[in-house]
């Protein structure tokens, strides 16, 4: 099992073996014959330096799993032998190519060129020192700084191919989060259109139902009322079906002011909650951004008072500070069960958190200490000039 993991790890792909087997094979020929036919003088007779070349050539079937040592193994015996010349240039190239360590490799080349000057061989030991000095850096070093560059090279495209699969991998990532997050804005603003106009319209209905009998002028301005929030729902609706087309820019240029949150309490007291509003602090413009999540926080707000405690009495304070606007939203114990119960799915809540969290606000939501149910927000303003 390690043996074949060793080999995976020597030959990545089918490619890399076959190239190293053919090129073993063919090293051990072309070598084997060039030195039968020498009229070289070898420390040997050419037959057993024509089968040494041919161990030699077949031995580079492992350069790339052990350049170092097929380094150490083609020094000593070419040396001794006088075999396996292209043998030796491959194998140094490799060295230059595959060995992990950069000074284990110009270790081995200062000895092999040392042992060459010592033993240059039957080819050139008669030539002058200078001239062996000279070929002994082409055969020797030549092909281990080849082997360097085309290893550095190989390196370099391994890790740009390793930085652009990690690009694509972040990428994804990214997208999958965009997504995500588009997903959620879409929620909350269906929601926030959806739920909360559909829930008041619900209640109303509720209450149409039982006065159309007894009072049909207030059945008939209930009825009204009910017809205004529609078209408001469905107005809301077309901008938020064009913020998914078009993005931010087709939101209407004007934002909801306090004038819209007192409408928002006026539809609610008409469906028979009681809720009081308090004001503090000079009224004036506030950012778009800011005045949306007051006006959500509150709609929001007042729709779970209708779902879940009825006609119980509800207080709007609202503090308009230099620095921020604190909203508190709270409502007294239930007297009774809703009549008309509305399904919630808890998404109003969290969407509320999301939108102030998202301008650096605060937000919290909790029962009450007297049995009622309390939601309060501070929203930063920017500073001013």
């Amino acid at each position: 099992m390690h043996l074949g993991a060793r080999w995976s790890a020597a030959w990545p792909t089918g490619r890399s073996r076959a190239l190293d087997v053919s090129l073993a094979a063919g090293t051990a020929v072309v070598d084997a014959v060039l030195m039968w036919f020498s009229d070289q003088r070898f420390w040997l007779p050419p037959p057993a330096v024509s089968a040494a070349s041919v161990v030699l050539g077949l031995a580079l079937v492992v350069r790339r799993g052990h350049p170092v040592g097929l380094t150490l193994f083609m020094l000593v015996w070419a040396t001794a032998l006088g075999a396996g010349l292209f043998a030796v240039l491959i194998t140094l190239y490799s060295l230059g190519a595959y060995a992990a360590s950069k000074r284990t490799v110009w270790t081995l080349a200062a000895a092999g060129y040392a042992s060459f000057l010592v033993f240059p061989g039957p080819t050139i030991r008669d030539d002058p020192f200078l001239a062996q000095a000279f070929f002994g850096i082409t055969v020797m070093i030549v092909p281990v700084l080849l082997g360097l560059y085309m290893g550095a090279r190989k390196q370099l495209f391994a890790s740009l191919q390793e930085r652009a699969a990690r690009l694509e991998r972040e990428q994804h990532l990214l997208t999958e989060r965009a997504r995500g997050e588009e997903r959620t804005r879409i929620a909350r603003e269906m929601h926030d259109v959806v739920a909360n106009r559909v829930s008041v319209m619900v209640v109303h209905a509720g209450a149409l139902k039982a006065i159309a009998r007894r009072d049909p002028e207030r059945a008939a301005e209930t009825a009204g009322v009910i017809g205004d929030m529609g078209r408001q729902a469905l107005e809301e609706l077309r901008q938020v079906i064009g913020v998914l087309r078009q993005g931010e820019e087709a939101l209407a240029q004007d934002a909801p002011t306090l004038t819209h949150v007192r409408e928002l309490i006026g539809q609610s007291g008409a469906a028979g909650l009681r809720v009081e509003l308090s004001v503090e602090g000079r009224e004036r413009p506030m950012p778009a951004a800011v005045s949306r999540a007051l006006y959500r926080l509150v709609q929001e707000a007042l729709t779970n008072v209708h779902k879940h405690a009825g006609a119980a009495d509800t207080r709007i304070d609202l503090r308009l500070l230099p620095e921020a606007v604190e909203v508190e939203v709270a409502n007294d114990a239930p007297p009774a069960a809703p009549d008309h119960r509305l399904p919630s799915g808890g998404n109003g809540l969290v969407g509320l958190r999301e939108r102030v969290t998202g301008l650096g606000g605060h937000f919290e939501a909790g029962p009450g200490e007297e049995g009622g149910y309390a939601v309060r927000a501070r929203l930063p303003l920017p500073a001013g000039p």
